[in-house]
């Protein structure tokens, strides 16, 4: 096992990670920025260093800083979290050519999943299943390009091969605005990404977002941990998940999954990941890969008893997998609100002193965060300051505990989500389940 770990990040997170960490005996090191001293993962690590101003691209970006907080501190291996540099392969690369152990998948896979348009074609070749789509980058053929969009059929969506968070990405709905889509989509992804490739997909109208969580140690062990519906999103962004995915074809689900475990198997993946899916009539279609552990990994430890991040740390020590598939079963339902420090009607962010803070409890109740009575929260970061997960033997029962567990929730001195949350646990349609991606923006519209 790994003797001492740096944790390359912040917030829920970083605590999550220095949890799994010393329940497996390792010694932990914390980095922060200067605002972030006060965080109650540095207050609880065995060392800690400060790596820069606040801004993140001083501090939670600066990958010098990182590696050689690693070297003053002794850690041998460096755990990335999600978000900052958790999917840079530069950055995976430099922390191994440095002599530390990366938890995560290598670089080259990383490259070869970061890039949509390489990942599409190592899932075509691996089985999984794939949108209807050019099958590689558009070149500067328009004649081709036209060619393309016919076959693929109207509407279409023109994404940047580098892009990713809902950025990106153009939807065509007809033939003759398809080539100048192409060219702006171009422009952006150069400006915004630094790399113009872009290509072609079939664009669905009415998709659910369906993900699969998998395991793979590098030495030909892979697992899955079923499935995932992030369909309520705001802007591309997450905002309520559960797991598995409610009124799925069991059919189509068997097949999708075991294509999971092949592919993990076949490109030689190592860590946690997770395949991201757009859901529609009865059948998947991959659109990505995220090479990491997801900000909602505990809905699926909550209905399998699988501690994800212990597993990432035990693969990165180079140990086999802990559990085999035969070993998983579903063990009923859960839910995971995203808690953000925002304004739940013009959800601008809301950074501030935290007056009064009470978690809610009970059985099957979770709650992962940093936050406690006094912290300040910074301007400088992503919004979210907690995540609570509740689980049941079933659907219903999951989501009963949501809502007393959010009526409990006290957060005062800042604006939050709650109210959106606690609105959206009692409305009729996702209480049905199977809301598509497009359902939440449509409530909020009205």
């Amino acid at each position: 096992m790994l003797e001492k770990v740096l944790i390359a990040n912040r917030g829920e997170i970083a605590l999550r990670i220095m949890r799994a960490c010393k329940e497996l005996g390792i010694k932990t090191v914390a980095v922060h920025s200067q605002v972030d001293r006060d965080l109650k993962h540095v207050k609880l690590a065995d060392e800690t260093v400060c790596i820069g101003p606040n801004p993140s691209s001083a501090s939670y970006l600066n990958i010098p800083a990182l590696i050689a907080a690693a070297e003053v501190t002794g850690a041998v291996g460096i755990h990335p979290g999600y978000g900052f540099l958790a999917e840079n392969a530069d950055f995976c690369e430099q922390v191994e050519r440095s002599g530390f152990t990366f938890i995560g998948p290598t670089a080259d896979v990383i490259r070869l999943m970061g890039d949509k348009v390489s990942a599409i074609r190592a899932m075509i070749k691996t089985g999984v299943p794939t949108v209807p789509g050019s099958g590689g980058p558009l070149g500067e053929d328009d004649a081709k390009n036209i060619e393309i969009g016919r076959q693929v059929g109207y509407p279409v969506i023109i994404k940047a091969a580098a892009g990713g968070g809902g950025r990106g990405m153009r939807v065509v709905h007809s033939e003759a605005s398809l080539l100048s889509s192409i060219s702006i989509t171009k422009s952006e992804a150069a400006a915004a990404f630094g790399d113009g490739t872009v290509y072609m997909e079939k664009f669905l109208v009415n998709p659910r977002h369906v993900e699969v969580q998998v395991l793979s140690d590098g030495q030909g062990n892979a697992i899955h941990l079923y499935d995932r519906d992030c369909s309520l999103q705001r802007r591309h962004q997450k905002v309520l998940e559960e797991a598995p995915a409610p009124g799925i074809d069991p059919a189509a689900r068997a097949e999708v999954l075991a294509a999971c475990v092949r592919a993990c198997v076949e490109i030689g993946y190592r860590g946690a990941g997770t395949f991201e899916f757009l859901y529609e009539d009865g059948r998947y279609y991959f659109i990505e890969m995220n090479t990491r552990v997801q900000v909602e990994h505990p809905v699926s430890e909550m209905v399998t008893g699988v501690d994800i991040i212990k597993e990432q740390l035990r693969i990165a020590s180079g140990l086999p997998l802990s559990v085999k598939q035969e070993d998983i079963q579903l063990r009923g339902h859960a839910f995971e609100c995203r808690i953000n420090a925002e304004d739940s009607k013009t959800f601008m962010p809301s950074p501030g002193t935290i007056t009064q803070f009470h978690s809610p409890g009970g059985y099957g109740v979770r709650w992962d965060s940093h936050i406690y009575d006094g912290y300040r929260i910074p301007p400088y970061y992503d919004s979210m300051i907690g995540k609570l997960i509740t689980h049941g033997e079933t659907r219903e029962a999951a989501l009963s505990k949501m809502r007393v567990a959010l009526d409990e929730l006290v957060i005062e001195g800042i604006k939050t989500n709650v109210d959106l949350q606690k609105m959206l646990v009692r409305d009729e349609g996702f209480k049905a389940g199977g809301v598509n991606i497009h359902y939440l923006e449509g409530k909020l519209i009205k």
